[in-house]
């Protein structure tokens, strides 16, 4: 607005002039050079007073650049906190559940293991047992029966008494789970029985076990002792 008023008097001054004596050259040099000193110094005053208002609004612009940059930098360090939260606590509730499947396991394996050691706890006594119970069968069977008789009375009370001892040890025998597998005429199972030989039999089928030369027993689902037995053999 200054530069524009200076100009309009310099407009007027120039109207001015004819009517006027005109002046020496230095003069009017003079005056151009004052008019463009006047003009340098408007503009400078303006670029000042622009400068200042541009640093006067600046420091508010950059709190409020300062305060969103800070404010997003927290969103961000909010939002990794939680991430990272979110992963641990992703990780921590996988190993609870892994920990309490491994317990569990471990639990049903130690019942397992107690319950087998309540029913197969007397494996080994009733193995050890069944020697007992073979000696008792042949000492009956190699009795004669022709033998017994009022004639030897002593023979036939020996015979007795074998034979209640072998039924009481068979009762204690079933009572405990132990139970005797006679397999004669059935199908051979490898698992129950050993076959120590074959032999061809006419009216038996193959395959199935023909002789039983020492009785097998098993302690309610394990085998403690497979039966001796011979196959029949096919033709």
């Amino acid at each position: 607005m200054a530069v524009a008023a200076e100009l309009r008097v310099f407009g007027l001054g120039r109207r001015l002039l004819p009517a006027m004596a005109r002046p020496s050259p230095s003069l009017l040099r003079r005056r151009d050079m004052a008019l463009r000193g006047l003009c340098v110094a408007s503009q400078q005053q303006n670029k000042n007073s622009t400068e200042q208002q541009s640093s006067g609004d600046a420091p508010s612009g950059r709190v409020e650049e300062t305060a969103a940059g800070d404010k997003t930098a927290q969103e961000i360090a909010a939002l990794e906190e939680k991430t990272k939260l979110e992963e641990q606590v992703k990780d921590l509730t996988d190993r609870y559940k892994r920990a309490l499947a491994d317990t569990e396991n471990v639990r049903r394996r130690s019942q397992k293991m107690i319950e087998d050691g309540k029913i197969f706890g007397i494996q080994s006594f009733c193995k050890d047992l069944l020697e007992v119970a073979d000696i008792l069968q042949k000492a009956t069977e190699s009795v004669p029966k022709e033998e017994l008789n009022d004639a030897n009375p002593h023979l036939k009370s020996l015979y007795e008494g074998l034979i209640l001892t072998e039924s009481q040890l068979q009762k204690v025998f079933t009572k405990h789970g132990l139970v005797p597998l006679n397999p004669i005429d059935a199908k051979f199972d490898p698992y129950e029985h050993e076959a120590l030989f074959q032999v061809p039999m006419e009216g038996k089928n193959p395959g199935t076990v023909g002789v039983v030369t020492k009785i097998g027993y098993k302690l309610h689902t394990r085998i403690v002792r497979p039966a001796i037995v011979g196959v029949v053999k096919g033709p």
